[in-house]
């Protein structure tokens, strides 16, 4: 096992790691811009390095920077955690060229995944349903007037290398089409300097539905389960639950293999999530996030896992501590993301925390690396921490969340505490009746 890791992130991600790391016997590094000096997972971390000003290209993104931080303090692997390098596959093999270990996959799978269009071949050969749309990209107005035609109206324009809901273009028509194309494609060169857009069919009102993975780089996979992800605003999730309330036993067992054998045969190594669309029972491969995610805590709260400790495990070589047979969901959890920010406009709402009380009681877990007196910088994402509820059942799951938020006091800031508790509270969602589109039309008052 490592002797010491260093944590390449901030806020509550780096705080996780830094937890599950002190708990196998791990000593931890904290890399900070100089924003984030008072930040608790450098006051918690064995040694902390700073790594540059509160600009994250010039601190969090600056690999030279977070290379000697290792050099200097002799820490053996690099955990990313999600956000900023996790998926830079340039950043894995400078890491790996300089003898240390990155704790998450390979660049090759990191690379692939990272290009929705590479994304979709491979999943496609792995026998993953995928939605249907042009083979790859799409290069003039005329090949995706003749792509639309096929597969049907309406359609969505999409980056390849898109995400977070940028490069992304629907048209509902063949009239609306030359638009949406030519500013996806704008759009994904100034978001992504790439230009490669693709075209896939629009699904009316899906569900986002996403299977976590695990595999040990050597040909053993597993999945556990999947996660509901419906609940977003701007295409970014705000309320995710495991297992979803709409799948069936027998849908969660057939994409749950399939996606366990699909990355098994690649030879990933480590956690990854396979997202989907789900209509009518059938689910549609949209994209692979090679890293641990957000919404990770309702995977380990059903399931019973230590996720970032099985990561530690498998990067430095050491077997899964559990397969397919032995993995056994219980109960129901929901995570909400809580963000500094000022409804009803979702404005940023940095500043100082006045005071602080994180709720408790059975089932409840507060991810977060807040703390009174902090000052939360207004530099980075305004995620400040994540509420997780668990019980034996999904009512019982809305009722403890809304218990839990009573709880919380987060003071001299605004927070989307209320958002959550307004939701619990509705009876489209305590219905379980919702799709990707839902939270945006009731934001717009759509909804009573």
């Amino acid at each position: 096992m490592f002797d010491k890791v260093l944590i390449a992130n901030r806020g509550e991600i780096a705080l996780r790691i830094h937890r599950a790391c002190r708990e196998m016997g791990i000593k931890t590094v904290a890399v900070h811009s100089t924003a984030d000096a008072d930040a608790m997972h450098v006051r918690l971390a064995d040694e902390s390095v700073c790594i540059g000003p509160p600009a994250a290209a010039q601190s969090y993104l600056n690999i030279p920077a977070i290379i000697s931080a290792c050099e200097i303090t002799g820490a053996e692997a690099i955990h990313p955690g999600y956000g900023f390098l996790s998926e830079n596959a340039n950043f894995v093999q400078i890491v790996e060229d300089h003898g240390l270990t990155f704790i998450g996959p390979s660049a090759a799978h990191i690379r692939v995944m990272g290009d929705k269009i590479a994304a979709k071949d491979t999943m496609k050969a792995l026998g993953v349903p995928c939605v249907p749309g042009s083979d790859g990209a799409v290069t003039s107005v005329e090949e995706a007037l003749s792509v639309a035609k096929d597969i049907g109206y309406p359609v969505l324009v999409k980056a390849s290398a898109g995400g977070g809901g940028r490069g992304m273009k629907v048209a509902r028509d063949a009239s609306e089409l030359p638009n949406a194309w030519s500013s996806a494609r704008s759009e994904a060169r100034a978001a992504f300097g790439d230009d490669a857009v693709y075209l896939e069919k629009y699904l009316g009102k899906p569900r986002h539905i996403e299977i976590q993975v695990f595999g040990d780089g050597r040909g053993r996979a597993v999945h556990l389960g999947e996660r509901d992800c419906s609940l977003q605003r701007r295409h970014q999730k705000v309320f995710e639950e495991c297992p979803s309330p709409v799948l069936t036993a027998a849908d969660r067992k057939r994409i749950g293999e399939t996606c366990a054998e699909a990355i098994g045969r690649m030879g990933y190594r480590g956690a990854g999530t396979i997202e989907f669309l789900w209509e009518n029972g059938e689910f549609y491969f949209i994209e692979m996030n090679t890293r641990l995610q957000v919404e990770h805590p309702v995977t380990e709260a059903v399931w019973r896992v230590d996720l970032v400790k099985e990561q530690l495990r498998v990067a430095a070589g050491h077997p899964m501590t559990f397969d397919q047979a032995t993995l056994k969901p219980e109960g129901h959890a929901i995570e909400c993301r809580l963000n500094a920010e000022r409804l009803p406009d979702f404005a940023p709402c940095p500043g100082t925390i006045t005071a602080f009380h994180a709720p408790g009681g059975l089932g409840v877990r507060m991810d977060s690396a807040i703390y009174r007196g902090y000052r939360i910088p207004p530099y980075y994402d305004s995620l400040i921490g994540k509420l997780i509820v668990h019980a034996e059942d999904r009512p019982t799951a809305l009722a403890r969340l809304r218990r839990a938020l009573a709880e919380m006091i987060v003071d001299g800031i605004d927070t989307t505490a209320p958002l959550f508790d307004a939701l619990a509270a509705d009876p489209e969602v305590q219905a379980g009746a919702y799709d990707i589109h839902w939270l945006e039309s009731w934001l717009s008052g759509g909804r009573e």
